[in-house]
């Protein structure tokens, strides 16, 4: 029972750290955080997602340029360029690694604004790092697994950012349905969507990048637009009050990605 409630609470942990603070915050500046906060945020992500912390930055970088080039050959991850999900997310892995040793010419629009915290970075992405949190997930199993069967699960743990990202990214391409018209072939997985806190809705998200709420339609439902919503009456967050008009703020976001 500890481990699947470890598992439960470790899925939601990462998953809101993924949408929170790398996706809506790191790379669409859906809102905006005090230095302070941009930091506990880096350290909280850092804490919950352990081996498979990936950098803010570049996270951000990728995921820009993922919806500067939807569904094309130059897109970090397109199920439509790869035949499986492990090439699709080795080469998403190769993407992440060469922008975080500064290997990759970046484009500056992709790069501006984005988090940034280099020796933090640095530590918690090094292989030294990922193996210290292995080791501890092997322990924490070691210790409350009732079988040997439970050990299943632990590539989950000690994967599970990636493994987030491979659902949606390939998912998110190839089934569901689609709200609006566009070029590309994002689709929205779940009506209600509880279980990716709202990241399934890919399609709307493709539509509108830079919205708060990825829910457009009455039966959606976004979980953490309702969570951004109160760290902004507590501070912990700024909500930008004269961006309030999603049209127009991603007309001008998408305009900054294809100039």
């Amino acid at each position: 029972m500890v481990i699947l409630v470890f598992l439960i609470c470790h899925w939601y942990l990462a998953l809101f750290c993924q949408t929170f603070f790398l996706h809506r915050y790191a790379a669409h500046a859906s809102f905006e955080m005090s230095p302070f906060w941009e930091k506990f945020f880096f350290v909280f992500s850092y804490l919950v997602t352990g081996s498979a912390f990936i950098s803010p930055r570049a996270y951000a970088i990728t995921h820009r340029m993922h919806h500067a080039h939807t569904d094309t050959e130059l897109d970090p991850h397109s199920p439509h360029h790869q035949n499986t999900v492990m090439k699709m997310m080795w080469r998403t892995r190769n993407f992440v690694l060469e922008i975080f040793k500064n290997t990759m010419e970046i484009d500056p629009k992709f790069s501006k604004n984005v988090p940034d915290w280099p020796w933090f970075d640095k530590i918690a992405n090094s292989q030294t790092s990922r193996i210290i949190w292995v080791l501890l997930y092997i322990s924490f199993y070691a210790k409350f697994a009732p079988n040997a069967w439970y050990f299943l699960f632990l590539p989950f743990t000690v994967a599970m950012g990636p493994i987030q990202g491979a659902i949606i990214n390939w998912c998110a391409h190839k089934y569901g349905y689609r709200n609006f018209e566009q070029k590309n072939k994002s689709t929205n997985l779940l009506r209600i969507d509880l279980i990716f806190l709202g990241e399934s809705y890919h399609h709307n998200h493709h539509k509108y990048p830079s919205a708060l709420n990825l829910a457009m339609r009455r039966y959606e439902f976004d979980p953490v637009y309702h969570i951004i919503r109160l760290f902004d009456k507590l501070g912990v967050v700024r909500i930008q009050k004269n961006k309030t008009v999603i049209e127009e703020l991603d007309k001008n976001a998408q305009s900054a990605l294809s100039a």
